[in-house]
């Protein structure tokens, strides 16, 4: 395995544009994409995940330092089953014409008829991120497949080793006119961006998605961008800590907090600071009652991810803010194989230090204390628009946050899980993406919503002196519309 990721294939444009153009082609020679055919393509990518989910879990081990494989069977491989198996239950009932009224109301009542049928759009380009390698490769295939369209796949090179996994994988189960994975480096990354897909998803950080956009924006190409931000979390002041801090700790500390959706920064009210960090103490010692060596919590990706997180907690200490590092086995972290974090809170830093700054990705969090709960409301509207947002508390004060506060998604009394909600679209709003997807949502993502009018077989324009030369019934018709 280390051998394939240490040569991990760089894909020339030249190679690329040859794939899409095989792909497009093969796209137009099928014509219509039958049900049978989306349901068995849906099949061999789930075939992909059932034979391949230890050497997928190793990859991922490896390519992070340590990543827990009991986290990567759920994460990874079975909630990327999930959602495949979702779209073939409701294949037939989504590809099902939509029918719409008929405007003005007459020609409806004299036979004419208009729908919406759902296309597919015909290549797809994916390019995924590295913190859930393989979900956010299958995935975004639930939509794509069940649509219809063929699909390339650019891969993070911060995962070599799932990369190559992935490509020798996909090679087992589909022609390369079907889906193809493209390996790579950055320069290859910037050429996939520019290729003249039919829709591009994009999957990481705003910064790169900035380039992204900017050249598919080349050759017109749409996009979906799936970003992150600095996801807030408001402990309202009736939340049950326990609960609370079993939950917001589980977000934080799963994937070492390489989470988009990770709770970034807490609000907790300023009368309670102390019990929650007390209980957050408690909830990572159920989960992790040693961190060092324990198989079950994830190494931060690589060299440069864990200076930069360990780097705001120093300028944090520097500052004089207090440090609170749950470490419940007091284990030396200077004397390990990976580059394992202990979770870290700290209490009420700044606004101008980097950690209130920049998205985290990683289990470092920031605790704040508020007075009132409109304190908390203006902190996050004065920031980007994050893509989750999570209350803990009071049905009605969280109807409040809710209708204030603009995110691309909301949990409440939990954090993350409305990613997992198959029926809902999931997606950013602003800096943290634009467009959604999972469900019948990601099978219309990557269809053309076709407008179809058949009009009735009676010559309805010129009975209603619709058409020259035009007289007082022309006049009165137009007039009627116009009430």
């Amino acid at each position: 395995m280390s051998e394939m990721g240490n040569n991990l294939k760089e894909t020339s444009l030249a190679e690329m544009e040859r794939i899409l153009a095989d792909q497009k082609k093969a796209y137009l020679d099928e014509g219509v994409v039958s049900t049978e055919t989306r349901h068995d393509r849906i099949e061999r990518a789930i075939n992909i995940l059932m034979k391949h989910d230890k050497i997928f879990a190793d990859a991922m081990s490896e390519d992070f330092g340590h990543r827990s494989q009991h986290q990567s069977l759920f994460t990874d491989i079975a909630s990327s089953i999930t959602p495949l198996r979702l779209a073939q239950a409701n294949l037939k009932k989504w590809q099902r014409p939509e029918k719409r009224k008929v405007t003005p109301r007459i020609l409806g009542l004299l036979g004419a008829k208009a729908w919406i049928e759902y296309q597919p759009l015909g290549v797809i380009g994916v390019i995924s991120p590295w913190n859930f390698p393989v979900n956010l490769t299958f995935t975004p295939l639930a939509g794509v497949l069940s649509a219809g369209n063929r699909c390339m796949i650019k891969p993070s090179e911060y995962t070599p080793l799932t990369s190559a996994a992935m490509a020798q994988a996909f090679r087992t189960e589909f022609d390369e006119a079907e889906i193809a994975v493209i390996t790579g480096g950055p320069e290859t990354g910037a050429d996939f961006s520019g290729l003249a897909f039919d829709h591009l998803l994009f999957t990481g950080a705003t910064s790169i998605a900035k380039h992204v956009m900017r050249a598919a924006a080349e050759n017109l190409v749409p996009v979906t961008l799936e970003l992150g931000g600095k996801s807030p979390v408001i402990v309202g002041r009736e939340a049950e800590m326990d609960k609370t801090t079993d939950s917001i700790m589980m977000g934080k500390t799963m994937n070492a907090g390489q989470i988009c959706l990770a709770p970034d920064y807490v609000f907790v009210p300023e009368e309670k600071m102390d019990d929650f960090v007390d209980s957050a103490k408690r909830s990572v010692s159920k989960m992790f009652p040693t961190l060092v060596d324990n198989p079950d919590y994830t190494s931060v990706i690589n060299d440069r991810h864990f200076e930069r997180i360990n780097g705001y907690v120093e300028e944090a200490r520097q500052a004089g803010v207090d440090v609170v590092e749950i470490n419940p086995a007091e284990e030396d972290f200077r004397q390990q194989p990976a580059h394992k974090i202990a979770p870290t809170l700290l209490i009420d830093p700044p606004e101008n230090l980097s950690v209130m700054q920049d998205e985290i990705f990683g289990p470092v969090m920031p605790v704040k204390p508020y007075k009132d709960l409109e304190e908390t409301i203006d902190y996050v509207n004065q920031h980007d628009r994050p893509l989750g947002l999570y209350y803990f508390g009071d049905d009605k004060a969280g109807d409040h946050v809710r209708h204030h506060t603009t995110s691309g998604g909301v949990t409440l009394n939990d954090v993350v899980m409305h990613v997992a909600q198959e029926e809902l679209p999931f997606g950013g709003v602003g800096p943290s993406g634009t467009g959604s997807y999972h469900g019948i949502d990601g099978f219309k993502r990557f269809s053309h919503a076709k407008a179809v009018f058949k009009q009735s077989g009676i010559n309805v324009m010129e009975k209603m002196g619709l058409r020259p030369p035009y007289t007082d019934k022309f006049t009165k018709a137009v007039r009627s519309q116009m009430k």
